[in-house]
């Protein structure tokens, strides 16, 4: 498996259990990108204070977040995929979502004939360049584990074959079967949060189709931020393209309130924790979309990073306008609008993924039939003329 953040990290999580703990599977962990640099929490830790043993360990990130470096690291992740494929093969790759390092490795595989598990593909996130990486990835893949339903149709119309795609909901779901989440005494021992009224999580990152913007962007957030008297937990944006203004702001927002608070990472348990306790989340995060629905937690969703994907109606849409997120925030803390939320369903699941995924590469077969893909073609329907020229 390849596990390049702390975002791909806590959806693996209970996968690497069910893994590890099966008998008929050898688990071995391919560590790199963000994991690896104590710029975004050296986030290995975590991997190595769960018990899994990393195969593999495979520097990537250059230190700096313009396009050009963005690039390079690409260039270096294929690279150390390659020697690592040219030491060993695994029987199959598992790799997950949509970043440009987990896209790296999964090239870098191809020319070894090494099959590839997808998981989360078939999403749709228009304002990030993580939208082409994704659909990339689920061409390069032999198995496909879809979150929805709709995500799985995407998959089987871009010519997967239906017998390769699974509709397993999202694998991070799964810990709130077992997680025990930590009561608001045990955050505010463990870290340096004072939790006693209500608050905001915050999780803001850059807007890779729109990184010119990202300093303007997180200007307007904050200053809707202002706006409230309130206690707020920050985590820090990805390793992502103009990234560190983002980071440059928030730290200086935090220095000046004193009932503000960043954490490089916090980790799914205290994640989990705090969205459980949470008035409203405030950014442009997956987990706003994926997870929060699950703790019927209101998030307003600031701009186009998270643009197609499906979402419950816990998520507010919003651009990025100060004023449109002052709106967007107030109506999030409307007790009324949290009382609509009482029976909310996530579409993401109901927390069972890990053991449809398990059983599947389990009992795949490992031959021709699954290495050679053939284009699956959509049923014919009736046809129209067609266009001469231009845009439709």
């Amino acid at each position: 498996m390849v596990t390049t953040s702390r975002a791909d990290y806590g959806i693996y999580r209970p996968l690497l259990h069910a893994i590890h703990n099966d008998p008929a599977l050898c688990l071995r962990l391919l560590v790199s990108g963000m994991h690896l640099s104590p710029e975004y929490g050296f986030t290995v830790r975590e991997i190595e204070a769960d018990g899994y043993e990393i195969a593999e360990r495979i520097e990537s990130l250059l230190a700096s977040d313009t396009p050009e470096a963005i690039g390079k690291s690409m260039g270096l992740t294929a690279i150390g995929f390659a020697q690592v494929f040219g030491r060993w093969r695994p029987d199959i790759l598992v790799v997950s979502g949509d970043r440009f390092e987990m896209f790296a490795a999964a090239v870098a595989a191809v020319p070894f004939n090494v099959p590839l598990a997808h998981l989360g593909g078939g999403d749709v996130t228009t304002g990030a360049i993580d939208d082409g990486l994704r659909h990339s990835l689920t061409k390069l893949s032999h198995l496909h584990f879809a979150d929805t339903q709709e995500a799985a149709d995407r998959i089987v119309q871009m010519g997967e074959e239906p017998w390769r795609v699974v509709v397993s909901g999202d694998p991070a779901l799964d810990h709130l079967r077992t997680l025990k989440l930590l009561t608001r005494e045990q955050l505010e021992a463990k870290y340096p949060f004072q939790l006693a009224s209500p608050f905001l999580i915050v999780t803001y990152h850059p807007v890779t189709r729109q990184y010119e913007q990202a300093a303007a962007q997180i200007t307007q957030l904050l200053d809707a931020l202002r706006e409230f008297n309130m206690p707020v937990v920050f985590t820090m944006p990805n390793a992502d393209t103009a990234n560190r203004p983002i980071r440059e702001q928030i730290m200086q927002f935090v220095a000046a309130r004193p009932s503000s608070w960043l954490v490089d990472n916090l980790g799914t348990e205290p994640y989990f924790s705090l969205m459980a306790l949470a008035s409203a989340m405030v950014g442009n995060s997956s987990s706003g979309v994926v997870e929060a629905a699950s703790f019927k937690l209101p998030v307003v969703n600031v701009g186009i990073r998270q643009s197609g994907r499906v979402r419950a109606k816990n998520v507010i849409d919003v651009g990025n306008e100060t004023h449109e997120i002052v709106a967007a925030i107030r109506k999030a803390l409307d007790p009324g609008f949290a009382e609509s939320l009482r029976d909310l369903v996530n579409p993401y699941g109901s927390g069972s993924a890990s053991p449809v995924i398990l059983d599947k590469l389990k009992n795949v077969q490992i031959d021709d039939a699954l290495l050679q893909k053939r284009f699956y073609d959509l049923p014919q329907r009736s046809t129209s003329p067609r266009p001469t020229g231009g845009k439709p």
